[in-house]
């Protein structure tokens, strides 16, 4: 029997390929071994992508895949997933993401950078783009605004998911129909790749998550409410060229907020991808490439044309 033939009766996932020349790599932060995927040539401009909440380095395979001919992509997971190491104190919240963040690109000795990140990501972005303006040439978020992780249909989802979040699943078959009730839009290729990346075999038939589960869970559905981070005063500091990449059909990126924030501050835009829902690279993989790289095309114009001023 194929592999493709055992994934449609309910067997493992096939294993997600390796794009060429990728690159692994170990970087502590704190104590924490972080574990950084990297794509593309090491002397090109780095773009350093941050997944969300229950994501996974490797969900950048195929924006990378597009752009590493041009650019360096550095990926990793976060503390508690994939294969980077659990906190034991369960400090899963936006301050130690932050210092994380810092750990890698300062233990890669990146100067400057492009900074995106989505939903989870996407907040620790916004918060090292307010603190470090003088080290991004350019910032896009997926789909997260001020207020998106406090209120809303979104926020509601996200936490009733977390709160009955199984811990065990009896077969990958169960793990994939859990799977596939969860992200009803979205490919299967999508659906198999959550499988491979997140989830693994316990060793007596059943199938578990890859990730500290029990302590991401705790701290979004009964987060110290000091050290939520409002994005308000957040996103007004920056000044940094930012764009917002929103799905038209989001239930967690609230479009009139993100107007409301760039109509106050003239480094923001947006873009809505129709047909989108709050996971916009897996939903649209062509328009959302297609955004980054018109987006980036006219920051390195812009910086080509102020460089030739100064001379």
């Amino acid at each position: 029997m194929t592999e493709a033939s055992d994934t449609a009766h309910g067997g493992a996932p096939v294993p997600v390929a390796e794009l060429d020349g990728e690159r692994c790599r170990r970087i502590d932060s704190g104590g924490i071994g972080i574990h950084v995927r990297e794509w593309g040539d090491a002397d090109a401009p780095a773009i350093v992508l941050l997944h969300g909440l229950r994501g996974y380095s490797g969900t950048w395979r195929a924006l990378a895949a597009a752009l590493q001919d041009r650019w360096r992509l550095i990926a990793f997971d976060a503390r508690g997933r994939g294969s980077s190491d659990w906190d034991f104190e369960r400090n899963y919240y936006t301050d130690a993401y932050l210092a994380d963040l810092e750990a890698v690109v300062d233990g890669l000795g990146l100067k400057r950078f492009v900074l995106l990140g989505h939903s989870m990501g996407g907040t620790t972005s916004y918060c090292y783009a307010a603190r470090h303006p003088d080290r991004l040439d350019a910032l896009i978020v997926e789909d997260i605004t001020a207020g998106s992780s406090v209120a809303g249909a979104g926020f509601e989802r996200i936490v009733a998911e977390m709160a009955a979040l199984p811990t065990l699943f009896e077969s990958w078959a169960h793990a994939r129909a859990y799977w596939r009730k969860l992200r009803p839009n979205v490919a299967d290729a999508a659906i198999e790749e959550r499988l491979f990346e997140s989830m693994r075999e316990n060793g007596e038939g059943g199938v578990m998550w890859r990730y500290d589960a029990d302590g991401i869970a705790a701290t979004r559905v009964k987060p110290d409410p000091e050290r939520v981070v409002d994005l308000h005063p957040v996103i007004a500091a920056i000044r940094t060229p930012t764009l917002v990449i929103r799905g038209g059909k989001s239930d967690f990126c609230n479009l009139a907020k993100v107007e409301e924030l760039e109509a106050a501050n003239p480094a923001l835009s947006h873009a809505s991808v129709d047909g989108a829902s709050h996971y916009v690279h897996d939903d649209a993989p062509d328009s959302y490439r297609r955004l980054v790289e018109g987006f980036l095309a006219g920051i390195r114009t812009c910086r080509g044309a102020a460089s030739r001023q100064d001379t």
